[in-house]
């Protein structure tokens, strides 16, 4: 099979890199005249058309995560990854709007009561825990350090605390049991009906114009609603049954299957030691179970991408760097965004479909 290059196209005129790291209101109706008219300038055919299915896979661009000054915004090591890492995604975008046939764009959602929020937890006291700055572990509640937080089992368990304390007790000990992280309270983010919950305006306005000049659906995945688990990954939360076996949370098999049925996956977002890392393990378990040769269809922007850098307290960048040289050892495909797309064999490895 030859190889076929693809021609980057231009960056559209109204992309202001600048505006990358605020909030903003995306002009829908003027942005799809102008995706149309882009469109037929550059003869960018409906996604329909593909021969070549190549699905953008974008884990929680959202500005909680993303946006300086928001509830858990990535910094890496720079003090500014998320920002950065959102200018090239954008550009990535638009460059390769021609070849993109659908974007994913997951988005972390929750409410306040969950157990991963401060209000699910006091002390003898009757304080919450410091959100980012406490783990709870199995042994905080045998010992009495922390419990669940008996004025929230009216909202959860419909009043029945000692149901709602096993069920906590329970998640507890199977994250340690399970070898993740312990419990992390963190702050209250990405808020259902809230601006931390939207995605980064510039992201948002790209996948828009993408979905206007391909003529292809935006496709949205929600995670996280969950009060009673964890969700860092699109693909299944952290613990799947209660205490009693019974299923508290399912895998979601739907979006497995479709994004194997791609020729290519592309995967960029936040965070890269927690909720891309995650996404790409599941994927990858998944791919072990149906053909470990499937990893070849994988591709991970590194540079749209961060870890979790908090100076001076913690910084998980060898967490990252590990897990995807993990990654790239099974079979997947590390590239940077500024590289070209190629259908066929090259640094890319996009094949046709048979």
């Amino acid at each position: 099979m030859n190889t076929q290059k693809t021609t980057q196209l231009s960056i559209p005129p109204h992309f202001n890199p600048h505006k990358v790291g605020e909030v903003w209101r995306v002009p829908y109706q003027e942005r799809a005249a102008e995706a149309e008219a882009w469109s037929k300038k550059h003869d960018i055919k409906p996604a329909s058309l593909d021969k070549t299915r190549i699905c953008l896979l974008l884990i929680d661009v959202q500005n909680t995560f993303c946006i300086p000054k928001f509830e858990l915004f990535v910094g890496g090591k720079s003090g500014t990854g998320a920002v950065d890492d959102n200018v090239r995604l954008c550009e990535f975008i638009y460059h390769n709007l021609g070849v993109i046939t659908k974007i994913v764009p997951t988005l972390d959602t929750h409410k306040a009561t969950q157990i991963f929020h401060p209000i699910f937890w006091v002390n003898a006291a009757g304080e919450h825990p410091t959100p980012a700055a406490t783990s709870i572990t199995p042994k905080d509640i045998e010992q009495g350090i922390w419990k669940v937080n008996p004025a929230v089992a009216n909202s959860i368990t419909n009043g029945d605390y000692e149901l709602l304390e096993k069920h906590a007790y329970h998640y507890v000990k199977q994250l340690s049991q399970d070898g993740k992280y312990p419990l992390t309270v963190w702050p209250y983010h990405s808020m259902l009906g809230g601006i931390g919950h939207a995605l980064v305006s510039s992201v948002e306005e790209a996948v828009f114009f993408h979905c206007i000049a391909r003529q292809s659906q935006t496709q949205f995945e929600i995670k996280g609603e969950n009060p009673l688990t964890e969700n860092y990954s699109i693909l299944r939360p952290e613990v799947l049954e209660d205490f009693e076996q019974r299923p508290l949370a399912q895998k979601n098999t739907r979006l497995i299957k479709q994004l194997l049925e791609f020729d290519a996956v592309i995967i960029g977002g936040q965070a890269k030691s927690h909720c891309v890392a995650w996404t790409i393990d599941d994927l990858l378990t998944e791919i072990k179970q149906v053909d470990a040769t499937l990893a070849q269809k994988i591709y991970l922007l590194e540079d749209c991408t961060s870890p979790v850098v908090v100076p001076g307290v913690l910084d998980y960048t060898e967490h990252a760097e590990a897990a995807f040289t993990r990654f790239a050892e099974a079979g997947m495909h590390i590239v940077k965004s500024s590289e070209s797309i190629e259908i066929g064999h090259g640094a890319w490895g996009i094949g046709h479909r048979a």
